[in-house]
């Protein structure tokens, strides 16, 4: 499997996302922190990421008789480059969309199903915009939000800190104006 088919499931995202942050995890971990999704599922999927190169093994270790592995991201391995992007078909676009727009919706009802969910409290937003760019304004913009958002994706996680998807998602809405 390729690494756009690996990272095109809402299950197998979802775990590259609660793996970010130099965490290293147990499938039994990734479980608890995904409890929508079932334990065989979570399973089947650890193994083919680790299968895929996406995840690996730091440790093993015997627990009651069998054998416990600890995974941890291998951030070099969980996106897809530049070149794979600009080779996708439509229906490959439309796949990996729906792959994201169905981890967005499991992922923000997981948050809702928390006991101590409060959206008027926590900073969440999910508005959209319709904004008029020529090209030149377009790329300023998109360098201006990588120049906010890279530096955060290296943050470990730590005590002091909460996980947060971003998701930005950028699409022309309408034909250019012909002249």
């Amino acid at each position: 499997m390729d690494t756009l088919e690996l990272l095109a499931h809402p299950a197998r995202l979802r775990i590259v996302h609660a793996m970010r942050g130099g965490r290293t995890l147990t499938t039994a971990q990734l479980s608890e922190r995904l409890p929508d999704v079932s334990k065989a599922m979570v399973y089947r999927h650890v193994d083919l990421l680790a299968a895929g190169g996406i995840l690996e093994v730091v440790e093993e270790r015997r627990v009651r008789g069998a054998v416990e592995r600890h995974y941890r991201l291998r951030q070099d391995r969980a996106s897809v480059d530049a070149d794979a992007v600009a080779a996708l078909s439509p229906e490959d676009h439309r796949r990996a969309f729906a792959a994201v727009v169905a981890v967005l919706v499991a992922e923000f009802n997981a948050y809702l199903d928390r006991q101590n969910a409060n959206p008027a409290a926590d900073p969440v937003g999910y508005q959209q915009h319709g904004i008029w760019l020529n090209h030149e304004e377009l790329v300023a913009m998109v360098e201006e939000l990588r120049a906010a958002i890279l530096p955060r994706l290296a943050n470990p996680a730590t005590p002091d800190r909460a996980r947060y998807l971003l998701t930005p998602i950028l699409f022309p809405s309408e034909e250019p104006a012909a002249g």
